[in-house]
């Protein structure tokens, strides 16, 4: 459910509204000007992208959009996928809002952003389409650009919209600016173009598309390489992994080798949250390895069973101990080791984790029998399989899948950076105390996801 808005506020209440009915109201949207217009009910219209942002905003941000939202609530949704905290210090900037009103905190934290302008703010009212731009425009930061328009550049993207300019008494020089660089930039997305409408009531997937809009170009959507079926996937994949590097996080790394060195845990991964795909836990899965080779085949594999999948590459190091009787470790710029008091060491090597979101459900269950046929080791002598094939391979899923075992993550953040500690979920509580005894202010997150069985069986202590 959304936020509830305060009805004895609302002076027109949503079901009064018709096609034919006006709702006449006045004030600033997103600190454009603009003039007494009349609000229709939503379009039916939506656009492809609009279900996918729809379904990343729940999933990240438990952001879920009514059918026709209120301006405020539209406010809301903004600070809170901009992670502005809703802050409500300071001097109230609007007439109409007082700080036990839903949309206040948010409003404050966006006029300090420059994205709303002080004044009134009619949070109550329908959103309309225009101001609903204006405010997404400002939160993508693209407002300079909006304002190097000159009135040629304004009448070649408005006539997109079916909107003559200038001369419009609907659209000020500010406003007119601010939409054409929507137009431009597909900040508005062009299944919307034929329906806008100046004055019309925003549905919740035109939000949504301008709210996903807005997390594109702050670069908080969806980070991938590109998909299976890309011709240029091999070299976007290659290049990926040779720009990145062994991951060291002096602070993180002290809690975590103390951990190995205690036997606490028997190894664990660095990640960096910025390379994470984010992508929709139903239909994604993340896969683990170490020789980019295998990635490279494994993805062709994929492309010749017909599966396709968004790939995203994140880069890895994992940490564990190397005993001294194995001989003397070869260090290289991908594999570093540091002796311990024991006389063992702690070796850090450069991994990878490929994260799939594949085009639909099926897709995805059908990803381990192509594993299980191409790229599991079932014998020292098996044939038939892409390079460097391991007898447990490593993929998890955040959702339950057929024939996947759960079990735990212990994870521990710094700043981006974060380390992470696979076990068998009844070990989990054993070891987040563990961690927390070692760096009592130590933040342990603990949950639990599903793994394939032969990775499940290898921390059982067996090999298939």
């Amino acid at each position: 459910m959304h936020r509830s808005v305060n009805k004895k506020k609302t002076l027109f209440p949503l079901a009064a509204i018709s096609l034919s009915a006006a709702l006449l109201y006045s004030g600033l949207y997103g600190g454009t000007a603009v003039r007494a217009e009349a609000v229709t009910t939503p379009a039916a219209v939506s656009s492809p992208s609009a279900a996918a942002y729809k379904a990343f905003l729940q999933n990240q941000y438990k952001i879920e959009l009514p059918a026709a939202p209120t301006k405020g609530e539209f406010i809301q949704d903004v600070a809170k996928a901009l992670k502005l905290g809703n802050s409500s210090a300071g001097e109230n900037r609007f007439n109409d809002l007082k700080p036990e009103d839903p949309a206040y905190a948010a409003a404050q934290a966006l006029a300090e952003k420059g994205v709303l302008s002080g004044g009134t703010l009619q949070a109550v009212a329908p959103l309309t389409e225009d101001a609903a731009v204006y405010i997404a425009l400002k939160a993508a930061d693209l407002k300079e650009l909006a304002y190097t328009y000159p009135e040629a550049k304004i009448q070649s993207a408005l006539r997109k919209l079916g909107i003559d300019y200038p001369g419009n008494p609907k659209l000020s020089l500010q406003a007119a600016q601010e939409l054409a660089a929507a137009v431009d930039t597909g900040l508005l997305p062009a299944a919307w173009h034929s329906s806008f409408g100046l004055g019309d009531a925003a549905s919740g997937d035109f939000a949504a598309d301008l709210l996903g809009s807005v997390l594109s170009f702050k670069g908080a959507y969806k980070h991938t390489i590109g998909s299976v079926a890309d011709a240029d996937i091999f070299a976007k994949l290659y290049q990926a992994y040779q720009t990145q590097d062994l991951i060291q996080v002096k602070e993180l790394q002290a809690i975590v080798d103390e951990a190995l060195k205690l036997n606490l845990i028997t190894g664990y991964n660095l990640k960096d949250s910025r390379y994470s795909a984010n992508f929709d836990p139903k239909l994604s899965l993340t896969y683990g390895h170490d020789d980019i080779t295998h990635a490279v085949q494994l993805i062709g594999l994929l492309r010749s069973e017909g599966l396709n999948a968004k790939v995203q590459l994140e880069p890895k190091t994992s940490a564990f101990v190397y005993l001294k009787e194995w001989g003397e470790p070869k260090q290289t710029d991908s594999y570093k080791v540091v002796q311990i008091e024991n006389g063992n060491y702690i070796a850090y090597a450069k991994e990878y984790d490929i994260a799939f979101e594949f085009d639909t459900a099926e897709q995805k269950a059908k990803f381990q029998d192509v594993i299980f046929q191409y790229a599991k080791k079932n014998s020292e002598d098996a044939k038939g399989l892409i390079a460097s094939s391991w007898w447990q391979p490593l993929y998890y899923s955040f959702t339950p899948i057929d024939a996947y075992k759960e079990i735990s993550n212990n994870k521990l953040t710094e700043g981006h950076y974060y380390a992470q500690t696979f076990s068998l979920s009844d070990k989990t509580g054993e070891i987040a105390s563990g961690l927390q005894k070692i760096h009592p202010d130590a933040k342990v997150e603990s949950y639990r996801f599903w793994v394939d069985e032969p990775f499940y069986n290898y921390l059982l202590g067996g090999y298939k």
